[in-house]
């Protein structure tokens, strides 16, 4: 498998005013992310999701940001008003909504999260009842239905629906995560350091940690609506990194705020990303003969040497434009039962329908204790080929569609040849142009990421 030198430029569905690549996420109390928006997606939801003549059901979780109060309680005012009864979960991962809208038998999961972004931001993820996030189709169908008069369809007053908080939901999911494991594996003798980023899973992770029998080390557990992801997390792995040397720890773990991804860092401090998880899980799978369809999923921002490695072993890379969502279609439709992100949503469908960074995590340190060395030799499969993102913030316009860019962008793809790669997308959950490139030459890869960052600064700049 040749890497392919030419960029690869994604848009976001223009036609959408408010779902992006997950869901309707945005500053909190500002459109889109309202009340009143999230009570009309509750609606709107609702009255999509009726089938037969049964009591309808939707499960409704959250993570630990302030506004998530204001959100759920829209929400749940949508879904009654559609005649649907509401299961509040509480603080709870992603990834346990997921399953627990197939175990409750409900017709719709809802998860209200940013997932990685401040805690001023929020958003709202639909599942359907089989456990996978909406597919484009079906969220159109919903924004279509936003700004109609919706009222006109709603419950009769004798048929509101009603809202009740659900007990033992945490239990649940930590045994649904225990399950993942061979019955007899234990974590004895591991010394683990738990991130939490202050968010969803500041209970259930560590607790299913001790249960399993490591000595657990949390951090940033303490959530109090402000602090979700701030300086620590998934994307912060920095504080993650000097714990694990501060207590001399086998191995760190870091979630995000609703824990559908996962990074972490061996005994030595250093970061094992989404690529080198998906490439040491899919070498286990596969000499385990568990690994489905030869290959795995993975997106246009994977680096280069993660496919290199799987080449080498006679593994096939499908790549997919960047969302979660659009990893798990791809592997539904080609029958492989493992894809995921650089930043570390991992999906093993084996277990899960979505990103579950608990689950992803137990896959690895199982391997570690099978294996019994040190993270440091079991984690890193292959080096990377240097790559380098930067973000452009934009405030409106095209400026991908000016023609300095256009120039700028082939000129680039000549210069990589056919030793490199170059993406250059919007982001799907920010104001942002997102540069990235990669390949053999560092030099070469920076230079070439900062004159393609120049050239759409300018032409925002004119735009503006």
């Amino acid at each position: 498998m040749r890497s392919n030198s030419k960029s690869v430029r994604t848009k976001k569905n223009m036609s959408k005013q408010y779902f992006g690549t997950d869901g309707i996420r945005g500053r909190a109390n500002r459109f889109p992310m309202t009340a009143e928006v999230a009570m009309r997606v509750g609606m709107a939801a609702g009255l999509s999701f009726q089938n037969g003549n049964h009591r309808h059901r939707v499960v409704l979780g959250k993570d630990t940001r302030l506004s998530g109060y204001m959100i759920e309680n829209a929400m749940v005012a949508g879904f009654c008003a559609a005649g649907m009864d509401v299961f509040l979960l509480g603080p709870i991962p992603t990834p346990a909504v997921a399953m627990l809208v197939r175990s409750l038998r409900a017709d719709i999961g809802v998860m209200i999260s940013a997932s990685h972004n401040p805690y001023h931001d929020n958003g709202i993820k639909l599942f359907g009842p089989d456990g996978y996030k909406l597919s484009d189709e079906l969220e159109s169908r919903i924004e279509a239905m936003l700004d109609r008069d919706v009222e006109l369809a709603l419950a009769d007053s004798e048929n509101l629906g009603r809202a009740k908080r659900v007990d033992g939901v945490h239990d649940r999911y930590i045994e649904f995560a225990k399950r993942t494991l061979p019955r007899d594996m234990s974590l004895s003798g591991l010394r683990i350091v738990i991130d939490c980023a202050n968010g969803a899973a500041y209970k259930v992770a560590p607790a299913a940690l001790w249960e399993l029998g490591a000595e657990v080390v949390p951090i940033h557990v303490d959530p109090n609506g402000f602090n979700i992801n701030e300086e620590c997390g998934s994307t912060h792995p920095a504080s993650l990194a000097k714990k694990v040397h501060e207590v001399r720890a086998d191995i760190g773990i870091a979630l995000d705020g609703d824990a559908d991804r996962v990074v972490m860092v061996d005994e030595n401090g250093t970061v094992i990303d989404g690529d080198q998880i998906m490439a040491l899980i899919a070498q286990s799978w596969h000499d385990s003969e568990k690994l489905v369809g030869d290959g795995i999923v993975a997106t246009v921002m994977s680096n280069l040497g993660l496919e290199r490695f799987l080449r080498d072993r006679g593994l096939s890379l499908h790549r997919t434009k960047v969302g979660d969502r659009y990893v798990v279609e791809h592997m539904r439709e080609h029958g492989l039962n493992v894809g995921g992100e650089q930043s570390g949503h991992v999906i093993l469908s084996d277990f899960s329908t979505s990103g579950d960074g608990l689950v992803t995590a137990l896959q690895v340190l199982a391997h570690i204790k099978r294996l019994d060395k040190p993270a440091s030799e079991v984690c890193r499969k292959f080096e990377p080929v240097p790559q380098l993102l930067k973000n452009v913030r934009i405030s409106g316009g095209r400026p991908l569609e000016a023609a300095s860019v256009k120039a700028a962008i082939a000129d680039a793809e000549g210069r990589l040849g056919d030793t490199g790669r170059l993406v250059i997308r919007p982001s799907g959950t920010e104001p942002l142009i997102r540069v990235m490139a990669e390949g053999d030459n560092p030099d070469l890869v920076r230079d070439v990421v900062d004159s393609i960052v120049g050239v759409i600064t300018d032409a925002r700049t004119v735009a503006a």
